[in-house]
């Protein structure tokens, strides 16, 4: 009758470990029904599951591979298995998947803690656990560090609930922590839509125009009520646009230059491009600035709000359907028609209330930086690192990644 033992080996890692401990097991036609293994800080941890076929006896097998785990300076540990705890653990394979991805400037033990209660109360296992951020060293040179670490967790989950106790923690620690299935669009995400304001640019355009026309205080109090989601965006528009009147063109290129691009945008738009995404500025600011940006950082699509003109002066209207919170969600889904995907492949960022709707519909929506409203009704948010941190959220390591 076969055999089923669990292998456990631990040390320090070195070149061949693996290698000699599976030919071993070779020599004795012995069968992997599973393995993994995980090296940190230079610490080796391998697991096999073997069946061991009843014309070759186990006790020679693993007096062989304890041998050779002493001779190599390694720990080894025998675990039978039973064929009914083996067909249980075949038999949860199917159990839907999530990965949750922890960001932070640094990953405190707190974090770990508070997360990993969450999951045990929810009844899910952790598979893996592993580190997607490069090696920090213990005298922190750069300002804006980067540290992430992703759970892949199995078993059925409460979404929303869970959803909500990780803001909570996100919110009490100074983390984010996103939450989200395990599924194949994860890995084929291929179109990213951005809010420009407050998103791509740390600005809001229309209050830099607001103070170069003498009226930022009164167009920063309707900004900021629209942003709340107190206000009409459409007519919150309106009056802000119509307080711009008698605005010099000559003014726009200036402002332009000036706007500050946020952290991590043009490291983010540097590796979507080079692993083949699309990306669009899905703006309810105005097209001037929107195709300033596309120039700089090599954006494809860019929709916004055309500001009229007479003479080279602001006429206090724009011209066209204006970009609000529902024609974001249109363009997103007439984009993703255009380039022959589905919803599910999709990503979209944004800050305010009027990026809801096309966050919602995103396969994967994240509230960048947010308002507290938007962060409650976003599915995941990112507040502590830049745009670049929607890499991690992607599965992409540090490693992967074109500085």
């Amino acid at each position: 009758m076969t055999e089923l033992v669990l292998i456990r080996v631990t040390g320090a890692d070195k070149p061949g470990l693996t290698s000699s401990i599976s030919a071993i097991l070779a020599q004795y036609d012995v069968t992997i029904l599973d393995i993994g293994q995980a090296e940190i800080h230079d610490t080796l941890s391998l697991g096999i599951l073997a069946a061991i076929p009843s014309r070759a006896e186990s006790a020679p097998v693993l007096k062989d591979v304890l041998f050779k785990a002493h001779e190599l300076g390694l720990s080894v540990r025998f675990t039978p298995v039973t064929p009914e705890s083996y067909e249980h653990w075949v038999n949860g394979q199917g159990k839907p998947r999530h990965i949750i991805t922890l960001l932070a400037r640094a990953i405190e033990a707190d974090a770990i803690a508070r997360i990993t209660a969450i999951v045990a109360e929810h009844g899910l296992n952790i598979d893996q656990i592993n580190r997607l951020s490069g090696r920090v060293p213990l005298v922190q040179t750069e300002q804006n560090t980067r540290a992430c670490v992703e759970f892949s967790v199995r078993g059925d989950a409460e979404q929303s609930v869970m959803r909500a106790q990780f803001l909570q923690v996100a919110n009490e620690l100074g983390v984010d922590i996103a939450f989200q299935e395990d599924n194949v669009y994860r890995r084929t995400r291929r179109l990213v839509c951005f809010d420009m304001d407050s998103t791509l640019i740390e600005a809001e355009v229309i209050d830099e125009l607001a103070r170069a026309a003498g009226v930022g205080e009164q167009v920063a109090e309707i900004t900021e009520r629209a942003m709340q989601g107190e206000l009409d965006f459409i007519q919150s528009f309106e009056q802000r646009v119509a307080l711009l009147k008698g605005l010099s063109g000559d003014v726009l290129q200036g402002i332009a230059e000036q706007l500050p691009v946020t952290e991590g945008a043009e490291r983010l738009i540097r590796n979507l491009k080079a692993l083949g995404y699309k990306t669009a500025i899905l703006s309810g600011g105005f097209n001037y600035f929107g195709r300033y940006l596309q120039d700089k950082l090599g954006i494809d699509y860019v929709y916004a709000n055309e500001l009229e003109m007479e003479d080279g002066i602001v006429t206090g209207r724009v011209t066209g359907r204006v970009v609000d919170g529902q024609r974001k969600a249109e363009l997103l889904r007439e984009l993703a028609e255009k380039e022959g995907i589905r919803l599910e492949q999709t990503i979209a960022v944004g800050d305010g209330a009027n990026d809801l709707p096309m966050l919602s519909i995103a396969g994967l929506g994240i509230a960048f930086r947010a308002k507290p409203l938007v962060r409650e009704n976003a599915k995941n948010a990112i507040s502590t690192l830049g745009l670049d941190g929607i890499l991690y959220l992607l599965g992409y390591r540090d490693r992967d990644i074109l500085e």
